[in-house]
């Protein structure tokens, strides 16, 4: 048998096979229509459903969220942090905020914010459950928001876990303001506890990293008092 006419047989044979999975195809679309209609309309229902929850359930919703979280950022930015939890008669504070409408983003951000507030005023299991319970992407207030665990460990006299907060808010997204602010927060933790190698590690890490930070700026003050206690 010559090559072209081997070719020619291979050929004939892949168009037989594809006609032959056609026709299978086919049969299998003839057997199961009602089933594949079936879960075709089941699918564009989901589709319409999904628009039509998000156009005139989420987003009115989404709208009423951010009307009354404005009040409640208005007063924990004067400070005024009962009337930015708990509303002033009118509004809503940012605990019934994050009750009423936790499924949206501002509902999930009156989460961070009720813990700042509750952090300030002392009541930090209340604190630790709110910004827990905060879930943001943006690489700031999520990282504050850790931090702020981290914090509320720290004055509940739980050092360790302070630290890992702290490590942990300083790389959830390495930026020039919070990992050099976090990373500070745990080495004056570890120098507090003695641990002069962790506490060194950390400010020369400022130092060569993040030295035109607010921490990295007064990092060489702090690098040479850890040296001297080591040489003790």
């Amino acid at each position: 048998m010559s090559k072209k006419h081997q070719k020619e047989v291979k050929t004939e044979n892949r168009l037989e096979n594809i006609e032959e999975t056609l026709t299978k195809t086919e049969q299998f679309i003839v057997n199961n229509q009602k089933v594949i209609y079936i879960v075709v309309a089941v699918i564009v229902v989901a589709i319409l459903g999904y628009f039509a929850w998000q156009k005139y359930y989420m987003k009115p919703k989404t709208l009423e969220a951010q009307e009354q979280i404005y009040p409640a950022q208005r007063y924990f930015a004067a400070d005024s942090l009962d009337k930015a939890l708990y509303g002033d008669g009118n509004n809503l504070g940012f605990v019934e905020i994050a009750k009423d409408y936790s499924i949206t983003k501002p509902g999930n951000l009156a989460n961070y914010y009720a813990g700042m507030c509750f952090l300030r005023k002392g009541n930090f299991d209340q604190a630790i459950s709110y910004l827990s319970a905060f879930d943001g992407d943006d690489e700031i207030v999520s990282s504050m928001a850790i931090g702020g665990i981290g914090d509320a460990y720290l004055e509940k006299g739980k050092q360790d876990k302070a630290i890992s907060y702290y490590k942990k808010a300083a790389e959830n997204t390495v930026n020039d303001f919070t990992t050099p602010l976090f990373l500070f927060k745990a080495g004056e933790i570890y120098e507090a506890q003695k641990k002069y190698d962790k506490a060194l590690d950390i400010y020369k890490r400022i130092k060569s990293e993040y030295f035109s930070s607010k921490e990295g700026r007064q990092i060489e003050r702090y690098i040479g008092r850890v040296t001297a206690e080591k040489e003790k």
